[in-house]
């Protein structure tokens, strides 16, 4: 099976295979990287001759895909001669949670884990090193191997043997690029030692030696679950603690810094804000849960669903201190949004707390004037259009997407910071106090604005974790 790896096809062109991609193409010049996804509109988008308008926006991705596409990494929706040709191939298709059947609302749907592996099967020749990339559950990858072995000698003339890797990505969007090329560890989990290697060899272009971590397949496909459910209840343990901070006047930012001085803990996912969002923390944790609940270990599950509930009850309290901080009804009432991504430094929505933050503000009467650097305006229309809370017509006519920051403030009677980007700790408010209707709240749920500015402006102020 070791052999020298000269052509990669990564099976989705998303969040995970794209820019992962793009980085391996960077520091492999001798591999042709290809990027295969069924989606037309996506590949296009991935080919455009403008890099800063690929589907993605990361810091560095469009200057690395600049860099190298068309020389070494290429993007095609030709699943068939892409994974024919590859000695090495990738799944990072999308696992997202059931909606019907067994495991609704909790267990990961691997339809298109299993189209992939089956496309595999079909299209490959030779010795083949499958990689899951997605985050998967455990032992997907024995699901993976069956179905590969099922077609395994369908063409007797032409042998084809197959490995299954799980190589989880532990990138954080918004920092993802970052995260490749300088790792905290490499995580590679599989039965056969000289397909790990193959793989090691890959990324000893870029990442040393020690920062490779080698595990069974289970332990791997565990790993990234387990990483991902920990970073979550970090989050869910300070946005708990930012009430108690409110009712009691202790401020969250010190409580922070103090809790995070400590080598123990550390202050990594100590910010508190309106909750975590993403493609990752939630449908991991409810995966995590329908696992536990699947091996009767019920205390354990029912630990990770505390941590979804603190994330959904930040989200409902902060529309609570909306509502009355502005005498009890927004009804009728203007409320800019700034910030739609989950983070900032990406366009992702996913999961993004301003989508249920927004709801509830619809529900409610509100009329919306959203604005984000990064979010264009059809993303957030797909987003609130597919909210089934109120009919598409209240919602349509509840809402509207901002070109700028002045135009979002202007007119409304309260502000929310959702988001995380500079641009909102650098309003200079004095600037806005005039088109706005008074009194006026801001409700600043990152603590990043300059709250002082603002409160000399004219504004009041809200700052979640403060009583001030």
């Amino acid at each position: 099976m070791q052999k020298k790896i000269r052509n990669i096809c990564c099976i989705g062109a998303g969040y995970v295979g794209g820019p992962t991609m793009a980085v391996i193409a960077k520091y492999c010049e001798d591999i042709q990287v290809n990027v295969v996804d069924i989606s037309i509109e996506r590949i296009k988008e991935w080919n455009n001759p403008d890099t800063s308008k690929i589907p993605i926006y990361e810091p560095g991705l469009s200057e690395i895909i600049e860099s190298v596409r068309g020389k070494n990494l290429h993007f095609s929706t030709d699943l068939e001669e892409n994974i024919s040709s590859a000695d090495m191939i990738f799944i990072s298709v999308n696992t997202p949670t059931k909606t019907k059947g067994k495991g609704s609302g909790k267990a990961s749907d691997l339809k298109w884990v299993e189209a992939s592996a089956r496309q595999i099967a079909k299209f490959s020749k030779g010795q083949t090193i499958v990689v899951e990339k997605s985050t998967l559950p455990v032992k997907t990858a024995q699901t993976i191997k069956e179905i590969l072995e099922s077609y395994k000698y369908l063409d007797t003339n032409s042998p084809r043997t197959f490995e299954v890797l799980s190589n989880p990505e532990f990138l954080a969007e918004g920092s993802a690029i970052n995260d490749l090329e300088n790792p905290d560890r490499v995580l590679i989990g599989g039965n056969c030692k000289k397909a790990i290697t193959c793989l090691e060899e890959i990324y000893l272009n870029w990442v040393s030696k020690e920062k490779i971590i080698k595990t069974n397949l289970w332990s791997s496909e565990l790993s990234k679950l387990t990483a991902n459910a920990f970073l979550s209840q970090r989050i869910s343990s300070i946005n708990s603690i930012s009430a108690l901070c409110e009712a009691t006047g202790a401020d969250i930012k010190e409580v922070s810094k103090a809790v995070g001085m400590d080598r123990r803990i550390g202050n990594k996912f100590l910010n508190s804000g309106p909750g975590f969002g993403g493609s990752c923390f939630k449908k991991d944790i409810l995966n995590l849960i329908y696992i536990c609940d699947h091996y009767g270990l019920k205390e354990t599950s029912s630990y990770w669903e505390k941590v979804i509930e603190i994330n959904d009850w930040q989200q409902k309290r902060i529309i609570d201190v909306v509502l009355d901080k502005l005498f009890g009804t927004i009804t009728g009432k203007t409320i800019a949004i700034l910030g739609f991504a989950f983070k900032a430094n990406t366009n992702d929505t996913r999961e993004s707390p301003a989508i249920k933050i927004c709801e509830e503000l619809i529900i409610e009467g509100a009329k919306l004037k959203i604005f984000d650097p990064k979010v264009n305006e059809i993303d957030i229309e797909n987003c609130l259009y597919q909210l089934k809370s109120s009919p598409k017509s209240v919602i349509q006519s509840s809402f509207e997407v901002s070109n700028s920051i002045s135009n979002a403030i202007s007119d409304c009677d309260g502000i929310i910071v959702v988001t995380d980007w500079i641009q909102f700790s650098e309003i200079n408010w004095v600037n806005h106090i005039a088109s706005v209707r008074l009194p006026c709240w801001i409700f600043d749920t990152r603590s990043i604005i300059n709250s002082k500015l603002a409160k000399e402006s004219g504004f009041k102020i809200w700052t979640l974790g403060s009583s001030s």
